[in-house]
């Protein structure tokens, strides 16, 4: 089976941690290309994946099998503005932003509508992300194999409703910057409490681990688990980390929303 040719429209954070779930897996594909206005960060890509190809022209990076348009949302009418004279008809391509429908890329692209939609998040780079996926109606059995093929390496992608997409973005894409930088907060105390870094990270681990599945899987009520450990160091914190949490994210939730 002959594989696809890829391309990347951007550069960015969300191109590298496909490449780097792609490359930590055996699996990156053996045509892919990037294209992105910035020099610097081709560079960049360049000298951590020297086997892909770069371009500053999306409309090259447009030409090919599959396509992920992985731009922000405020650059995506103007980036399929010009790219929609250059997609094949028979071009897959998968937008990794939120905000923008099926239906809206389809009008902006020109009514092509080869189209799925992806939500990606930071741990596919180890093969354990969480990547909702939905596919639009133009694309059948054979589209949706060839993506979730490449999708495998990265992790779990669960078929979804496409308007829940953008409760995804915020909760499991943008979930890992609520607790990455308590717990490297913790891994840092460890070592001042006198643990060595393999110790810090097996406990880190199993913990992050078991708090998760007592929570969600225990049969136990919030409260009832939150009862379970008596002495909560952090607690005169909480209402205002709860405070955040309700005020911020739902903001973030909105501004998202197509």
């Amino acid at each position: 089976m002959i594989s696809p040719t890829i391309g990347f429209i951007g550069g960015g954070r969300i191109t590298r941690i496909f490449l780097e779930g792609w490359s930590r897996a055996g699996q990156m594909p053996p045509d892919v290309i990037v294209s992105d206005p910035d020099a610097n960060v081709l560079d960049v890509l360049k000298s951590h994946f020297p086997e892909v190809l770069t371009t500053p022209d999306n409309a090259v990076a447009a030409r090919q099998d599959l396509v992920f348009l992985a731009v922000h949302p405020p650059l995506i009418a103007e980036v399929t503005a010009g790219l929609r004279n250059h997609l094949m008809p028979e071009t897959i391509m998968v937008s990794l932003a939120p905000k923008f429908t099926i239906a809206r890329l389809t009008e902006l692209l020109g009514g092509f509508a080869r189209l799925a939609r992806f939500i990606p998040n930071a741990p596919s780079i180890l093969g354990a992300g969480f990547n909702p996926v939905a596919f639009g109606s133009a694309l059948g059995g054979p589209e949706k194999a060839q993506l979730t093929n490449l999708f495998a390496s990265l992790g779990k992608f669960p078929e979804v409703a496409e308007e829940k997409l953008e409760a995804y973005a915020v909760v499991t894409a943008m979930g890992p910057t609520y607790f990455w930088f308590q717990l490297q907060l913790l891994r840092e105390l460890a070592a001042g409490f006198g643990l060595d870094d393999l110790e810090t990270t097996s406990a880190l681990a199993s913990m992050v681990s078991g708090a998760t599945q007592t929570l969600l899987e225990s049969g136990l009520s919030p409260a009832e688990v939150m009862d379970l450990i008596p002495v909560k160091p952090l607690a005169a914190m909480e209402p205002q980390v709860a405070e955040a949490y309700r005020t911020t994210l739902p903001a973030i939730y909105q501004k998202i929303k197509p």
